[in-house]
């Protein structure tokens, strides 16, 4: 890939990424004084019919500053490298990872779930098996150094922690690993395989 494309890559994945984030935090300004209220309307309520709308708009929702604070970071990191891979793998993988999440939690999970975690889980995984699948060295070294970095956060797959949903979290790396699946080999991943040699 030549500078002047990636320099744009890069310029387009950082401004997506904290679009996505400013838009996380806008939301929860906005809706801070109604949260209990929100979060019953649009909240995950597992395995009830009302709650099923919660797939789509609870990753939006958050408990407090400190819970959206806890997943921003690390969702800008994430966004911002699958974002490098272009924005439409980026509306896929998140879309996976948000469905995979959503469902998986209403399904399984043990009550009202909002937040964007399941989701950061998700681009988490994805970027952690798509050099396996692509059989991309690059992307292995940097599956390596994001383990190394952010490894720990594998232990919310667990529940060890009462009041934080693993269930999102499980759901959403196992979307992560499908989306690097269905992903793998596309025409967009030959293409830049073509313009790095």
């Amino acid at each position: 890939m030549d500078k002047p494309l990636l320099a744009q890559r890069a310029k387009t994945a950082l401004a997506g990424s904290v679009a996505f984030a400013g838009i996380l935090w806008l939301v929860y300004l906005l809706t801070a004084l109604f949260a209990p209220v929100m979060f019953r309307l649009l909240g995950i309520l597992p395995r009830q019919l009302e709650g099923i709308d919660g797939v789509v708009f609870a990753p939006l929702l958050h408990a407090g500053p400190s819970h959206l604070l806890g997943n921003t970071v690390p969702l800008m990191v994430f966004s911002f490298l699958v974002l490098l891979e272009g924005v439409r793998r980026f509306a896929a993988v998140l879309a996976i990872s948000w469905l995979a999440s959503g469902i998986g939690v209403w399904l399984f999970g043990s009550g009202l779930t909002v937040g964007v975690s399941g989701v950061v889980f998700g681009l988490f995984a994805y970027l952690m098996v798509r050099g396996f699948y692509n059989r991309n060295i690059a992307q292995i070294l940097l599956s390596a150094v994001l383990f190394l970095v952010y490894g720990s956060i594998l232990w919310g797959l667990f529940p060890t922690e009462l009041g934080v949903s693993w269930q999102a979290h499980l759901f959403g790396a196992a979307g992560g690993v499908i989306a690097a699946l269905v992903l793998r080999g596309s025409p967009e991943t030959r293409t830049q395989k073509r313009a790095l040699r």
